[in-house]
């Protein structure tokens, strides 16, 4: 009873956004477009995306300035949902914001990395940022170099772990990335157990325990495809956690000696049984860990309506529509045909 009266107007709130995220059928009506101008033209048209791109002329419609109204579309979103919530259900998307710090600071280390000019002006999040964050973006998106990059975020959680970091002669950019991914983690697991109930870290653990089984799966995959490193270098780069994904699986994975191999275990997994494409036919591992996450971020919230889990569905479906948004129109930029286009982003 206690969930019911503290879920009911945010459950009511979630369920009204929720009416407002692209169908599938909108999404072929937008791979049929034409033009990019066009595809936004549509999006100004869908009550999500109202007013987003009214400042953008089609001499302004490159990439990051589609991607940049894209996620101030989620920041808006989050602010709504965080007015709504309670003190314990704030707990939760202060976690989850630190999710929107670290996309962030990935988007920089690749711009002070490759010494290349951010394509997303920063500015546009202050105003949200400063309310949740104290991090200072601009300083952040007009560091010259790694080195002043990780100066400027003295005093936040992440300048001793990166700083540290730096200090090695060969740390690479998937290195930071890693690291940056586990403090994550790491941060969820302590603040889930300190301020949410049994039931709510259960429904938790149900996405982010799946979600570290399909990184270090991705990752390895990748390790095995495109860098061919050897089995102790793999294990090196694995986030030491088990949720789904069995040791011996794990393990059996890493020491694969070819894709047909790894496939073929990849099948015995859980998240290989979950998947309705067939392992055999070696998917995109980044289809099918969307495929997989999809059906349980939906499934926690559909069982668990009136819980923490109406919250974190939203907002995964939320990021989930605005990659495929992205992915649409740079297909359209680049003139693939409709049926093309629309296999990347629905499920056939």
């Amino acid at each position: 009873m206690g969930n019911l009266l503290s879920y009911s107007g945010l459950t009511t709130k979630v369920r009204a956004m929720e009416s407002h995220l692209i169908t599938d059928g909108q999404f072929r009506d937008m791979a049929a477009l034409e033009t990019v101008s066009d595809a936004v033209e549509y999006l100004r048209h869908l009550k999500a995306y109202e007013g987003m791109f009214s400042d953008l002329d089609d001499e302004k419609l490159h990439r990051g300035a589609i991607e940049q109204r894209l996620i101030l579309s989620l920041y808006q979103d989050f602010a709504k949902l965080y007015r709504f919530s309670n003190l314990t259900q704030r707990k939760f998307l202060d976690l989850y914001f630190m999710h929107f710090e670290i996309d962030i600071l990935k988007k920089c280390f690749r711009n002070s990395m490759g010494q290349n000019r951010l394509d997303i002006d920063l500015s546009v999040f202050r105003d949200f940022f400063s309310r949740h964050s104290s991090l200072d973006l601009i300083k952040l998106s007009s560091s010259s170099n790694l080195r002043e990059f990780i100066a400027n975020l003295e005093g936040s959680i992440y300048y001793d772990l990166l700083a540290h970091l730096e200090e090695g002669s060969e740390t690479t950019l998937f290195d930071y990335e890693v690291h940056l991914d586990l403090l994550y983690f790491k941060t969820i697991w302590k603040v889930m157990s300190k301020y949410l109930n049994r039931k709510s870290q259960e429904l938790l653990i149900q996405c982010f325990g799946s979600k570290l089984d399909l990184l270090n799966i991705q990752w390895i995959y990748r390790s095995l495809k495109y860098y061919h490193l050897k089995s102790a270098d793999i294990y090196a780069l694995l986030i030491p956690f088990h949720y789904h994904l069995k040791k011996d699986q794990t393990a059996k994975m890493v020491e694969a000696g070819t894709m047909d191999e790894f496939f073929s275990v990849l099948k015995t997994t859980y998240y290989g049984q979950k998947a309705d494409m067939d392992i055999r036919e070696k998917p995109d591992l980044e289809q099918l860990t969307s495929e997989v996450l999809d059906k349980i971020y939906r499934s926690t919230s559909r069982q668990n309506p009136y819980s923490i889990a109406t919250l974190n569905s939203y907002l995964y479906l939320k990021e989930e529509e605005i990659q495929k948004i992205i992915t649409l129109i740079e297909s359209i930029r680049y003139q693939l045909k409709p049926d093309e286009i629309i296999s990347y982003v629905v499920k056939q």
